[in-house]
C-alpha cells in the first residue's frame, strides 16, 4: 500500500485529457513557484490513456491506428519529473469529503502499481474525471482497457453477419460511427458522391441513425447538418429525425429498439451514441454538482466556490459545468486553472485572478467515412479536406503525443 509523504498533496482525480494536462502544467510552472513541501497526485482509474474521439474508426479494427499511440502508459509521460514531486495512483474515486479535505479511493483488484490509501487527504484539489459514454464501445467504462478491447472484439465478431444496425443520437459521436460503419460495410465509389448523377447507391448493410432532433448535428447550422446527411446517405445510413429510441432491449442475439409513436425495429447491432453521463458519482455533497451531474464550477477562475472560499478546490474538463464539454476547451482551460491555484497557493490577493473564456462561436469537425466531413471553426463553415486534414484521417491522433507528454504546456 502506498504511504502518505507527509508532503502537502496537490491530488488531481482523472487520468485523462483534463488530468494529465493539469498535473504536467502544475509540476511544470506552479510546484517550482513553491517550497518543496508540495507533491503532485494524479489518481486514475486506467493505467493507460487513449484518445477517446478515434473510437468511431478504431472500433472497427487495429489496423486503422498504430495502437502504440492510440494507447499509452500513464506512468510513461511523467518519468521527466523526480519521484519526490509526482506519484500516480491507480485507484477510482469512491467519495469526497471537502470539509474534512479528503477522498476516499478504491484499489483496482489487480494493479500494475502500488495500491493508494483508501482515504487520501489533500491540500489542493482538481477535479476531472471526465465522462462515461452509453456505449463501452466508446469509452473506458470500467477501470483499464482490457473490457474496452473485448467489447470491440466482441463487436468485430459480430460485423460480417450484420445486415441491421441502428444507431441513437444524432451529435458527433453517432454521426461518424454511422458514417465509419457506413463506409467500412457499404464502401463507395468516387460516382457513388456525384451530384445528381446518381441516386443513393442501395447498401449490403441497412444503417439507421435516429436522433431526436430535426436535423444533425444540433451545434453546427442546419445546411451543414443537411450536407452530413447527404454524405452518410451515400454510405447507405438512413437518418430518421424527431424521433427519440424510448427502449433498447436484447432479444435472442439481436436488439428490438423501440423508437418514439412506437415504431419496433429489429437490429443485429445497436450503437447508443447518447451523450456523455459526468463521472461525478463520488460528490455525495449535491449541492456541488448542477442539474446535469457535472461539478458547479466558476467558469471563469475555474474554481469551486461551492466548497468555500479558499477551499483550493477546482475542477475541469467534462466533470465541469464551466463550458460545453469539449477537448479544446478543456485543454485551453488548464493554465487558467494553473494560474489560478498558483495565486492561491502563493497566497497572492492583490491583482486580478486569469479568467477563463470560452469560445462560443460555432465549432466543431464531423469526419464522416475516412474520405468526407463537415463543420465549422470560429464561426466558419469549412470545406470537407480541411475536417480530412485536421481531425478525419487520424480522429486528432497526431495531437495527443504532445498532450500526454506534456510537451503542449511548455510555456507558461
Amino acid at each position: 500500500m502506498a504511504q502518505t509523504t507527509g508532503k502537502k498533496s496537490i491530488v488531481i482525480l482523472g487520468g485523462s485529457y483534463a488530468g494529465i494536462s493539469t498535473a504536467h502544467y502544475v509540476l511544470k510552472h506552479v510546484l517550482p513557484s513553491l517550497d518543496s513541501s508540495y507533491e503532485v497526485l494524479l489518481v486514475s482509474a486506467s493505467t493507460q490513456a487513449f484518445c477517446r474521439q478515434a473510437c468511431p474508426r478504431a472500433l472497427l479494427s487495429d489496423a486503422y491506428f498504430p495502437q502504440e499511440k492510440l494507447f499509452v502508459n500513464i506512468a510513461d509521460q511523467f518519468t521527466r519529473y523526480p519521484p519526490s514531486t509526482f506519484r500516480l495512483l491507480h485507484a477510482t474515486v469512491t467519495a469526497l469529503d471537502t470539509t474534512a479535505r479528503t477522498v476516499t479511493l478504491s484499489s483496482p483488484l489487480s494493479s500494475p502499481l502500488s495500491s493508494p490509501p483508501s482515504t487520501l487527504p489533500f491540500h489542493t484539489l482538481v477535479i476531472a474525471t471526465g465522462a462515461t459514454t452509453p456505449s463501452p464501445l466508446l469509452g473506458l467504462s470500467t477501470n483499464d482497457t482490457p473490457s474496452l478491447r473485448a467489447h470491440w472484439a466482441a463487436f468485430r465478431a459480430a460485423l460480417p453477419s450484420a445486415l441491421t444496425i441502428v444507431i441513437a443520437g444524432g451529435g458527433p459521436s453517432g454521426v461518424e460511427v454511422a458514417g465509419e460503419l457506413g463506409a467500412h460495410l457499404n464502401p463507395p465509389s468516387w460516382r457513388d458522391y456525384l451530384p445528381i448523377l446518381s441516386a443513393p447507391p442501395a447498401p449490403r448493410v441497412a444503417i439507421t441513425l435516429v436522433t431526436s432532433a430535426p436535423h444533425l448535428l444540433p451545434h453546427l447550422r442546419p445546411s451543414i447538418a443537411a450536407t452530413a446527411e447527404g454524405y452518410l446517405a451515400r454510405l447507405g445510413v438512413t437518418v430518421v429525425k424527431s424521433t427519440r429510441v424510448v427502449e433498447a432491449e436484447a432479444v435472442g442475439g439481436r436488439t428490438r429498439v423501440v423508437l418514439s409513436g412506437g415504431r419496433e425495429v429489429e437490429a443485429d447491432l445497436y450503437v447508443p451514441c447518447l451523450g456523455t453521463v459526468p463521472n461525478t458519482g463520488f460528490v455525495a455533497n449535491k449541492g456541488l454538482l448542477a442539474a446535469d451531474g457535472r461539478v458547479r464550477t466558476n467558469p471563469k477562475t475555474l474554481r469551486v466556490d461551492g466548497a468555500g472560499k479558499g477551499a483550493r478546490v477546482y475542477a475541469v474538463g467534462d466533470a465541469s459545468d464551466f463550458a460545453r464539454p469539449a477537448v479544446h476547451s478543456a485543454l485551453a482551460a488548464v493554465p487558467v486553472l494553473g494560474a489560478n491555484m498558483k495565486r492561491d497557493l502563493l497566497g497572492v490577493e492583490d491583482g486580478e485572478d486569469r479568467a477563463f473564456e470560452e469560445e462560443t462561436r460555432e465549432m466543431q469537425l464531423v469526419p464522416i467515412g475516412p474520405g468526407k466531413g463537415v463543420g465549422a471553426v470560429m464561426g466558419y463553415r469549412v470545406p470537407s479536406w480541411f475536417v480530412w486534414l485536421l481531425k478525419g484521417r487520424d480522429y486528432w491522433l497526431w495531437t495527443t503525443g504532445g498532450t500526454w507528454s506534456g510537451k503542449q504546456f511548455e510555456k507558461e
